[in-house]
């Protein structure tokens, strides 16, 4: 199954990283491709939220569940419903030297069409890549942004 990991390095302290990253409503606010993120639901540490972004200015919708781990910094995601088969992955938030984080945003994901995969594949694992590129430089600048200030 394809998988993407992307990495950034955050000058920011990793809890406040993460409590950023957790805030999922917000993302509309700072990354520019995210249009909106719903919460449907919540229990305890597990969030259902509802999804619309744009790639390629074509809208893309979906629901997913989210798990977050306070301690360990970590958040794992899962498609619930959406135009994929799978999407699902991880986001951990390590401390690193002089008050910097190290985000990690991995992705693994899977049309469920063999023959529709293996002819835009390629071009969907690029966007992919992209996208997730975007939110950890948006969710960087932001986590910087608010330090600084």
């Amino acid at each position: 199954m394809p998988f993407v990991e992307t990495t950034i390095e955050v000058d920011a302290d990793a809890r406040k990283v993460y409590e950023l990253a957790k805030d999922q409503e917000r993302f509309p606010e700072f990354m520019p491709d995210v249009e909106s993120v719903v919460i449907l639901a919540r229990d305890g540490n597990r969030m259902t939220t509802r999804w619309k972004t744009l790639v390629e200015e074509a809208p893309i919708e979906w629901t997913e569940e989210d798990v977050f781990d306070d301690d360990r910094l970590r958040v794992d995601y899962r498609l619930i419903e959406g135009d994929l088969d799978v999407f699902e992955g991880t986001w951990t938030f390590t401390n690193g030297e002089a008050g910097k984080t190290l985000v990690r945003l991995g992705v693994e994901y899977d049309f469920g069409v063999p023959t529709l995969a293996e002819s835009i594949g390629p071009t969907l694992h690029k966007k992919v890549r992209e996208n997730s590129e975007m939110m950890l430089v948006a969710l960087k600048r932001e986590a910087e942004s608010t330090t600084s200030s």
